[in-house]
């Protein structure tokens, strides 16, 4: 399920961070990261992933 998880993180990062802990404040984060760049959107939702 991670792989599935972290190739949804590679293409839309906030709908991989959302199947991993739901609408908390790392989606919301991850949003926010990936507006500002979408590289460091990737970074952290692979980082939330890989985490937990």
């Amino acid at each position: 399920m991670d792989v599935i998880r972290v190739l949804l993180s590679i293409l839309l990062p906030p709908v991989g961070v959302f199947l991993q802990v739901g609408f908390g404040l790392h989606f919301w984060l991850n949003i926010l990261l990936t507006l500002c760049g979408y590289i460091p959107g990737i970074v952290h939702a692979v980082w939330i992933i890989a985490r937990r």
